[in-house]
């Protein structure tokens, strides 16, 4: 069973804090020293393909990568972001997951996962990730519904939001551009009760 702690401590801010935990990886609070991560990953092609990640690129583009980026995030209320820590084999974090755009008075979100690592990826880390940060955002946010977005090609992010229970509400066709053509967007949801019952369910965390 995962275990939920308060992403807000006593820890100072430097220090990362672990707010929950699972089987084969934990999520943990953003420090100023991620920001080495996040410009590594920002310069990713291949996380730019898969991803498309807003969050990387107002960092790198919005920001110039100043490190004036990391407390713009720490006080947005209308994000939650945790980096992704593998338990065995690697020393520096595998990715990272976040709720944004959290209307914490109609209850949604929407959620973003990246999985920066190549040697990390079809390790299920993906999955495991979404499924925390789920649950988070159902018991500390009070969310009751969580969306997603995510490219045609890509296959694992589909099927990561396939085996978290999500389902498939539409298309925006032909809305992303990449490699000299236009892509559908899948548009993927799930709401409290679908959660629950993936967490009753939940037996590898």
């Amino acid at each position: 069973m995962a275990e939920a702690e308060p992403a807000r401590g006593s820890a100072p801010a430097t220090e990362p804090l672990v707010v929950m935990r699972g089987k084969w990886i934990s999520l943990r609070t953003l420090v100023p020293g991620d920001l080495e991560h996040l410009s590594e990953w920002a310069d990713d092609p291949h996380v730019e393909k898969m991803v498309g990640s807003e969050f990387l690129h107002a960092y790198k583009h919005q920001y110039d990568k100043d490190p004036s980026f990391y407390e713009a995030v720490l006080n947005d209320p209308t994000q939650v972001v945790f980096m992704i820590e593998a338990h065995q084999g690697w020393d520096k974090p595998v990715g990272l997951i976040r709720l944004f755009n959290v209307h914490v008075v109609e209850g949604y979100a929407y959620i973003e996962a990246i999985v920066a690592d190549q040697k990390a990826l079809k390790r299920g880390f993906g999955v495991h990730a979404c499924r925390l940060i789920s649950y988070y955002g159902m018991d500390v946010l009070g969310l009751r519904r969580i969306e997603a977005k995510v490219y045609e090609y890509n296959a694992l992010s589909i099927n990561t939001l396939k085996r978290n229970n999500c389902v498939q509400e539409g298309v925006l066709r032909k809305a992303a551009y990449h490699d000299g053509r236009y892509w559908d967007v899948f548009v993927f949801g799930i709401l409290k009760e679908e959660l629950e019952e993936l967490r009753r369910r939940d037996k590898y965390l």
